[in-house]
């Protein structure tokens, strides 16, 4: 049974050597301390919890410490040799581990993540060559976009591969994913397993993270995409120009082909003008700024009423028509299907089997899930919208599918974007009817002031509080909002999604909103 990510390698490791490194490599990195360069090693890992014996141990400077001062613990497990930098030759040298093991520095710091990636991608024999690979990046829709991508390349490919938030899956093997991309030797690894399981086609989903700190160097994809622009992350980029440019380096020849970008806000329409690849434009809503000039349009969309989907018309740029159903409700998966159909077919798909491969996803985990659905019950959907806009469009989503009212249960992250927090109120009292406010995952702030931040917002439009519940622990907030509701009501509870754990404190939680719902539905 695979536990983690460090365990999704192909059965046949490669092995090269040190000198074989260090030749290959011999502009970018000396070996700053005596070894046997004859050494074998079999595989590559950031993060003692992903190593295996055989390993080289990468030791980089992170957020809050630098890895060398971990050096001890790679011993332990059986790393044969340590790549990193000045600062982390220096710690190493000085610590327990001093001598221990051989040390491998690189002589530009500034280029040491981009360096690992193509190391990792040369040491699986740059597995990318071989596969149809699609990255998405984009604020809301990655995951529900890659999961569409995938059943239409399916059409075409007997076993696939699918990495992001939600899990890393190779043909029937799959875990929980660690993040929403992994780091690039665990995305080379991924991708030199599923070429040796047969696989034929990759998706995965590509964060501005890991954009900005090159995870997935090493890879140049054969269509990537943009799916929208909207606040989030600020914590980490600071300006939503600085998030745009991190998105944009997925455009570039050096890590793809050709791109497919949505075209539905002034994002999408600035990163199609400016890309140096060849793109692809789609526009979705007739009212969107990149409509009038987009070549693949969305048209006659029918938000569908029986809580199924919607169904729309997609039209090409030379003349190509196809008819889609998406099977999640709400013009945002309008958009996901649109986006994912167009990829699937620039990656080598014909364009109806793409539509018709979409149509056999029944759900996503987290993502517009029904987790309770009776016509003689309120319909309990969870969804992962945590920010303003993925808010916005997750209560316009389940407006129209709803006969009476909506009970919203939210919160918002701690440690991250505060000022999205009263923004989440607002739009929250706007659009639902019922409010439950809790907590997401308070990381270290104490929860009770995440609140009051969202409930400032939902004063804004309703200075009583009516139909208004502050609700702590998540839990029990997850059963008031059920408990509040009756048959024709619609329960969104936002926020979490797909997530096995909640953040208290630095602690982590067993916890899933899915879960929950089915608890308290059953004490109901």
């Amino acid at each position: 049974m695979i536990s983690n990510q460090g365990q999704m390698r192909p059965q046949r490791t490669p092995s090269r050597s040190l000198k074989d490194l260090l030749d290959r490599y011999r502009d970018s990195v000396i070996l700053a301390t005596e070894a046997d360069e004859n050494a074998i090693f079999t595989g590559i890992a950031v993060g003692t919890s992903d190593l295996a014996a055989g390993d080289i141990f990468v030791a980089f400077k992170g957020l809050r410490t630098h890895g060398a001062n971990f050096v001890d613990r790679a011993v332990a497990a059986g790393a044969v040799a340590v790549l990193t930098d000045d600062e982390g030759a220096g710690i190493i040298a000085t610590g327990p581990a001093a001598g221990a093991i051989p040390v491998i520095a690189l002589r530009d710091a500034a280029t040491q993540r981009a360096l690992v990636g193509d190391i990792a991608a040369w040491f699986y024999d740059y597995p990318a060559r071989q596969l149809v690979t699609v990255g998405v990046t984009g604020t809301n829709g990655k995951t529900t976009t890659t999961y569409f991508i995938d059943a239409a390349l399916s059409a075409a490919h007997l076993k696939t591969a699918l990495l992001g938030t939600v899990e890393l899956r190779v043909g029937e093997t799959s875990i929980p994913s660690p993040r929403t991309t992994v780091e690039a030797p665990v995305l080379q690894s991924v991708m030199a397993m599923a070429l040796e399981a047969g696989a034929t086609a990759l998706t995965t989903e590509v964060s501005s993270h890991a954009l900005a700190l090159n995870r997935v160097a090493g890879t140049t994809f054969d269509v990537v995409a943009f799916t929208n622009l909207q606040r989030d992350h600020l914590d980490f980029h600071h300006t939503m120009e600085q998030y745009f440019a991190d998105k944009a380096r997925l455009f570039a020849p050096t890590a793809a082909k050709r791109g497919v970008v949505c075209v539905d806000d002034e994002w999408g329409v600035t990163l199609a003008a400016q890309a140096d690849i060849p793109v692809d434009t789609v526009a979705t809503r007739a009212d969107g700024p990149g409509y009038a000039t987009a070549q693949w349009r969305v048209s006659e969309a029918a938000v569908g009423l029986d809580r199924v989907g919607s169904t729309f018309t997609l039209l090409g740029p030379d003349g190509e028509q196809v008819t889609v159903h998406s099977p999640l409700p709400g013009m945002v998966n309008v958009s996901n299907a649109a986006l994912a159909v167009v990829v699937a077919h620039r990656a080598g798909v014909a364009l109806e089997d793409a539509a018709r491969g979409i149509e056999q996803i029944v759900a996503i985990p987290g993502r517009m899930e029904r987790v309770i659905d009776s016509a003689t019950e309120p319909l309990v959907i969870v969804d992962y919208a945590h920010t303003p806009d993925a808010l916005v469009l997750a209560l316009q989503a389940v407006r129209p599918i709803t006969e009476k009212r909506i009970v919203i249960v939210f919160g918002s992250d701690g440690d991250r974007d505060q000022g999205k927090r009263p923004i989440m109120g607002k739009i929250a009292a706007e659009l639902a009817d019922v409010l439950v406010v809790t907590d997401e995952n308070p990381r270290s702030e104490p929860p009770e002031e995440i609140r009051r931040a969202i409930l400032a917002g939902v004063r804004s439009q309703r200075p009583d509080l009516v139909d208004v519940h502050e609700v702590s622990p998540r839990f029990d907030a997850v059963a008031h909002g059920i408990a509040l509701a009756g048959p024709g009501d619609t329960v969104i509870i936002t926020g979490k999604g797909h997530e096995p754990t909640q953040e208290i404190a630095g602690v982590f939680h067993p916890y899933n909103d899915a879960d929950a719902v089915r608890a308290a539905y059953g004490s109901a």
